[in-house]
C-alpha cells in the first residue's frame, strides 16, 4: 500500500477555481497515470455554497476542455489544516485566513499552505483571480493560469 500525498485546493467559496483546480490537478494525474498516488480536494474559507454544485459557467468552459468538475462545495476545517499535505490558496486574501486558520491551532509552522500562483511558469499575475462577478472570458483566463500552475505543481511534487 502506498501512501497518498494529500492535496487541498482553497479559494473563497470553493464554487469557481478550487474546484477547478481539484479537476484540472485530478485531469492531468489521471493523463499521468498517477491518480493512485494522490488525495485531492477542493474547499472554501467561506461556507455560504456549501453542498453545491461549482458555478455553472465554470463547469461550461472547463468542459469545453475536456475537464468535467464534479466536486461540491465545503468550507475548510480546522482538521484539514493537519490532514493535507499541502494546501494551496488560489489568492493572497485566501492565504492569508488559510495562515490565520493555521495559528488558531499553535501551529505556526505553515509550510505547507502556499499560493498555487508559484508553481505558474507563463504568468505575470501573483494570485488567481475571482472570475465570479466577471465576463465568461474571466472563466477561461483562470483556467489557463491554473493549468499552467497544475504542469507546474506536478512537475514539482512528482520530480518528472
Amino acid at each position: 500500500m502506498s501512501i497518498k500525498t494529500k492535496i487541498l485546493f482553497v479559494c473563497l467559496g470553493n464554487i469557481c477555481r478550487s474546484p477547478a483546480a481539484e479537476a484540472i490537478f485530478l485531469y492531468r494525474i489521471k493523463e499521468k497515470k498517477l491518480l493512485d498516488k494522490f488525495e485531492v480536494d477542493s474547499a472554501g474559507t467561506g461556507g455560504w455554497h456549501a453542498g453545491n454544485l461549482a458555478d455553472s459557467r465554470m463547469r461550461k468552459a472547463a468542459l469545453e476542455r475536456g475537464i468535467t468538475i464534479e466536486s461540491r462545495a465545503r468550507q475548510i476545517t480546522l482538521e484539514d489544516l493537519n490532514k493535507f499535505d499541502l494546501i494551496l490558496a488560489m489568492d493572497n486574501s485566501n492565504l492569508r485566513d488559510l495562515k490565520n486558520l493555521s495559528n488558531q491551532l499553535n501551529n505556526p509552522d505553515s509550510r505547507n499552505i502556499r499560493s498555487i500562483v508559484q508553481y505558474a511558469k507563463n504568468t505575470t499575475f501573483l494570485e488567481v483571480p475571482d472570475p465570479y462577478y466577471g465576463g465568461e472570458k474571466g472563466f477561461d483566463e483562470v483556467l489557463d493560469l491554473l493549468e499552467d500552475a497544475i504542469e507546474g505543481l506536478i512537475l514539482d511534487i512528482t520530480k518528472i
